[in-house]
């Protein structure tokens, strides 16, 4: 079979799973049988797996995150960040040794705020991911300098960064790589509107071409109060109201509201009645930690993948506060705290519920900071590191390449903003990878793939 009619055959099947979605959308229970031959090439029986984005949004500061420790880089690491270092005496409990150790005697600890992921790190369960960030292609100092190649558009600005990062595309995508993610295994989900879940409202991550992010809150799915309940005291006006919003409608736009409002209905129906039969999990997660909480409905929902028919799903949580120009050693430390404490208990509660190996947690953010500081803070950045967590990581390891601990080193744009050296292609490439999507698919999940050697980082 030659590519373009491989290309073909693939559109062709994306076509029919689209049909899936629409019949999943309008009723969650309905499953499309011609699908099941094709869907089982990618699925078992009983298997399962779930890719779940721990979005950082402001950008998080990775020089007070994971921090240089042995005593040659942390002397140099200080005289750098002058006001806004961490002491070294602060870094010897949670200094990470990894199973590779990296060159030049470089050793990192973790900040000490986030000293429960070291657990998960010594137990082989935590990676790290080095200089990770948006590319176009590999890309050399000297190049960024003479403007000799592509760059990622708008570097440097909040809200292009994070669109850039969720969608790998530029700014204004309708599309994320999650998203895309769930087009490809939609067709194995018999509740597909369940694919793509957020507990952090609307982002462009998990927004697919046939995928359509259904969105929960921290207490379960969102209700249309006035067709759910009594509305007025009157339970007339409640099945009027449910009338007028469902009624089909020979008005294009009128009827496609009413299907939206239907199959609304009936998820939000199918949802608070799954959650309501999970049982109560053990595991503790903060109530005043807004992290924490999102974690724990996913870990709910996942808990409900049998009454959702779901086989393959990619959620998305968020915790912002993160665009630290001042008051850095102030506000840091607190949302690190959430962060570490979130994972901890969501990773807990994996094991809790027997799949902690099929699902993977890790995070983004819109871009590092500057290794200078501003005084009590730092600026925006671009390349940063991130973590990656779950049972089926080879943990107790660093992935990708260190950047030196220096000003003007070869990594350094300017203030100690990192040149990526790592692209979010090839994290998204290799976490898609696992979730299941085959390496023809690749590139529909991550457009730029191609421009780069490695496909897979090897976390898996």
């Amino acid at each position: 079979m030659n590519q373009h009619t491989t290309d073909l055959a693939r559109r062709a099947f994306l076509r029919r799973a689209a049909l899936t979605g629409v019949a999943g959308a309008a009723a969650p229970w309905a499953l499309n049988l011609s699908l099941m031959g094709e869907a089982a090439a990618a699925t078992l029986p009983g298997d399962y797996k779930a890719l779940v984005c721990v979005f950082l949004y402001g950008g998080n500061d990775q020089g007070n995150t994971l921090v240089p420790v042995d005593p040659t880089n942390h002397a140099t690491y200080a005289g750098i960040r002058t006001s806004i270092a961490i002491p070294r005496s602060d870094l010897l409990a949670t200094a990470l040794t990894p199973t590779l150790a990296l060159p030049g005697s470089l050793q990192y600890a973790l900040a000490p705020q986030l000293a429960p992921l070291k657990t998960l790190w010594d137990a082989g369960k935590l990676a790290v991911q080095l200089n990770v960030g948006p590319l176009i292609q590999p890309t050399t100092l000297e190049q960024y300098r003479a403007a000799s190649v592509p760059l990622p558009p708008k570097l440097f600005s909040h809200n292009d960064q994070q669109s850039v990062w969720q969608s790998d595309l530029p700014e204004g995508a309708t599309s994320g790589w999650g998203g895309r993610m769930g087009d490809l295994v939609l067709s194995g989900n018999g509740g597909s509107v369940f694919t793509c879940v957020s507990v952090t409202g609307n982002a462009v991550y998990l927004a697919g071409q046939t995928a359509v992010q259904y969105q929960v809150s921290t207490s379960g799915a969102v209700a249309i109060n006035g067709v759910t309940r009594s509305l007025y005291g009157s339970a007339t006006a409640q099945a009027a109201l449910r009338t007028l919003v469902t009624a089909p409608s020979t008005q294009l736009l009128q009827d496609d509201y009413a299907r939206i409002a239907r199959r609304s209905i009936d998820a939000e129906g199918q949802v608070s009645a799954a959650l309501a039969r999970v049982p109560t999990l053990a595991t503790p997660f903060n109530t005043a930690n807004p992290l924490a909480m999102q974690l724990q409905m996913v870990a709910r929902m996942i808990a409900a993948r049998a009454d959702f028919g779901t086989k393959r799903q990619v959620f998305m949580v968020s915790l912002g506060g993160f665009d630290l120009h001042d008051l850095l050693l102030d506000r840091h430390p607190g949302l690190l705290t959430n962060v570490a404490e979130a994972l901890g208990s969501f990773y807990r509660a994996t094991v809790e519920l027997g799949v902690a190996d099929q699902v993977t947690a890790f995070t983004a953010s819109d871009f590092g900071r500057t290794m200078v500081g501003n005084g009590d803070g730092s600026d925006h950045g671009w390349g940063s590191h991130h973590f990656v967590l779950g049972g089926a990581v080879k943990g107790q390891r660093y992935y990708g390449s260190a950047p030196q601990v220096a000003l003007r080193g070869p990594e350094d744009v300017g203030q100690g903003r990192l040149l990526p050296s790592t692209a979010v292609d090839q994290y998204g490439a290799t976490l898609a990878r696992w979730l299941g999507v085959s390496e023809s698919d690749i590139p529909a999940v991550v457009p730029g793939i191609g421009n780069f050697n490695s496909r897979d980082l090897g976390y898996f």
